[in-house]
């Protein structure tokens, strides 16, 4: 299971609000390790001048707050698009084929908008938009704009040309007992054209980001799921399925539209007025002496990372440091594909079973991942507080951080996945078993949700935990290596299930999997590698909501199937596992839940003194 584009979306849109940048290395630790690695804030007197203040309390807040309504409003059209896609074709050999091509958006959002085009652009443009607000020479954004742009450009129409052409050997090899190829291969090249407009939406949406707008980046999942709903009820009698592939094609189009207009604004429109002549010659005079200077040889590795801050923060906005960049990107990157392919291990393995097993698998797997996304949104809103802490210095306070994120995340997705343990039937009932979705699809993916839900709690931790390798400003491949061997463990233990279990032994492969992935982040938390967190205490205090969570599960799903209304069932269910966790939670001795939500809000709107306001 991985997280959908909806969530990840929102995550990323969040971290760029409270992140710093302005060539300072804040921006490495809030997800973009670009613009210079290992970097710490550098003293006052060394510090690039940017010519622009800080964001306002209020603004980091409205900043969260649309990025979050937005986010929660694409994640609830896509399952409204789940939901049309199983009542105009059901879970059968159509959604089947459709699925299989869905592949190629699933990852095209992963990287084009997510991450890899994020952790690449953001830094760039916060550079070129500090060296603007200065006011120093040609526009550096669009110098950077036009030496970017065209060739990313060309590299996503080859990159969509090529997929098209291998259509045929991609659905081979992604699903080899598909029943009707031609189908899924007809679907492929038609979403296939994503590469193109979510490279240039990403493109928009990092621009957008470091100009501090964060509407249009946010609403970019609404107009996309939007455009497949429509296509789907308008397309859907004449052409099919295929109906939802062109409505991917038409969706990515809606993602560029809703952001170009504003992305125009801020290359072309009125320039923002200079910084003070005064507070600039002073800011210029001290950084070039600074460095005119260079580091001593006594100031010690923080002066010398100060130095190529102000190295960076003064040359062309376009020039940076290719191998640097790659050291770091590489891991990132390799690790997004690497959870990515636990969805394509999943379709591999499913395509053999009888019609619709992708289907029933899709649909478990998009419902049950609420709790999930739900949950590291909270830890989304606290990232800048890490990255600043870790910017700083100051491990103390992480760690603090990263212990408090683990476990309120871990308390919120485990009432999520009792909550789904306990009432997947209904839930499925109430969602999809309607128009082409049957009674029988509806056991069957309800079935599957309940195995997914067991796999909950190590999706949360990985995508908690692997933000803080990520944000040490330097390369390391250790979650690459604990997610191989997550994806090991899945593909092992899904081929060797499939037969026996069917859908089943791959959804307990997935949860299993992930299981092993989270435990290997747990224990590779360190000074060398991340942050210093007290593996033993945070295992403790994790155990306490997992204990009730069992509990709450197995006695809100006794109460909902005494009742015969799936409605009525689903409320007394919920309301069971929610009064039992919450109860034991107190008997337990779970501390500190209520105050870290307090506290993480607070924190959102904590003014972080490396942030542009424009």
């Amino acid at each position: 299971m991985t997280v959908t584009p909806s969530r990840a979306e929102g995550e990323d849109a969040v971290v760029r609000a409270g992140a710093g940048t302005e060539g300072r290395g804040t921006e490495a630790r809030t997800g973009s390790p670009v613009a210079v690695p290992g970097a710490r804030v550098a003293p006052a007197e060394a510090a690039p001048p940017t010519g622009v203040a800080p964001p306002t309390r209020g603004f980091l807040a409205k900043a969260t707050l649309v990025t979050a309504v937005l986010s929660i409003a694409g994640a609830l059209l896509g399952l409204g698009r789940d939901q049309a896609l199983a009542h105009l074709f059901g879970a059968g050999t159509e959604t089947d084929a459709f699925l299989v091509a869905w592949t190629v958006p699933e990852v095209a959002a992963t990287l084009l908008i997510e991450d890899g085009m994020a952790f690449v652009l953001v830094p760039a443009f916060s550079l070129a938009v500090a060296r603007r607000a200065r006011g120093t020479g040609a526009d550096p954004v669009r110098a950077l704009v036009a030496s970017t742009l065209p060739r990313l450009a060309l590299a996503f129409v080859a990159v969509a040309a090529l997929l098209m052409a291998g259509a045929p050997y991609l659905v081979a090899a992604l699903a080899p007992g598909l029943p009707d190829p031609a189908l899924a291969v007809d679907c492929t090249r038609l979403t296939a054209t994503c590469v193109l407009s979510f490279g240039l939406a990403g493109y928009c949406s990092a621009a957008l980001r470091a100009h501090r707008r964060f509407l249009a980046p946010a609403a970019i999942y609404v107009a996309y799921n939007t455009g497949i709903i429509t296509a789907m009820f308008v397309l859907g009698d004449r052409w099919g399925v295929r109906s939802a592939a062109v409505g991917v094609a038409v969706g990515g189009c809606l993602m560029v539209a809703a952001q170009a207009p504003s992305l125009a604004r801020q290359l072309f429109g009125r320039r923002r007025s200079a910084p003070e002549p005064e507070a600039t010659a002073a800011a210029d005079a001290t950084t070039a002496a600074a460095a005119a200077q260079g580091p001593s040889p006594h100031d010690g590795p923080e002066a010398t990372k100060a130095t190529q801050v102000t190295e960076v923060a003064d040359s062309p906005a376009p020039s940076m440091k290719h191998s640097v960049e790659l050291a770091l990107i590489a891991p990132v990157l390799m690790f997004a594909l690497c959870r990515q392919s636990q969805v394509l291990i999943e379709r591999f393995l499913a395509s053999t079973l009888p019609s619709g097993a992708i289907s029933h698998l899709n649909y478990a797997q998009k419902v049950a991942q609420i709790p999930m996304t739900l949950s590291l949104m909270l830890c989304t809103v606290t990232f800048p507080v890490l990255a600043q802490a870790l910017a700083e210095g100051d491990t103390e306070r992480a760690r603090t951080r990263v212990e408090r994120d683990v476990a309120v995340a871990s308390c919120m997705v485990l009432l999520g996945a009792a909550a789904v343990f306990a009432c997947a039937p209904q839930i499925i009932q109430l969602l999809f078993q309607r128009g082409a979705f049957t009674a029988q699809d509806t056991a069957a993916t309800a079935t599957v949700m309940r195995v997914y839900s067991v796999g909950l709690l190590g999706h949360t931790l990985v995508g908690a935990l692997v933000r803080t390798y990520f944000s040490a400003g330097r390369p390391t491949w250790y979650p690459l290596a604990a997610m191989a061997a997550g994806i090991v463990a899945t593909s092992w233990i899904g081929a060797g299930t499939v037969d026996a279990w069917g859908v089943r032994g791959i959804a307990a492969a997935n949860a299993i999997g992930i299981t092993v992935t989270a435990a290997l982040l747990l224990s590779g938390m360190g000074e060398r590698r991340s942050v210093p967190i007290r593996t033993r205490r945070v295992v403790h205090e994790l155990s306490k909501p997992v204990r009730a969570a069992v509990c709450a599960a197995v006695a809100g799903a006794f109460c909902a199937s005494r009742v015969d209304s799936p409605e009525l069932a689903l409320a007394a269910g919920g309301l069971t596992v929610t009064v039992v966790y919450v109860l034991l939670l107190r008997v337990l001795g779970v501390k500190a839940v209520a105050p870290a939500f307090r506290t993480a809000l607070r924190s959102v709107t904590r003014r972080l003194p490396h942030v542009r306001f424009r």
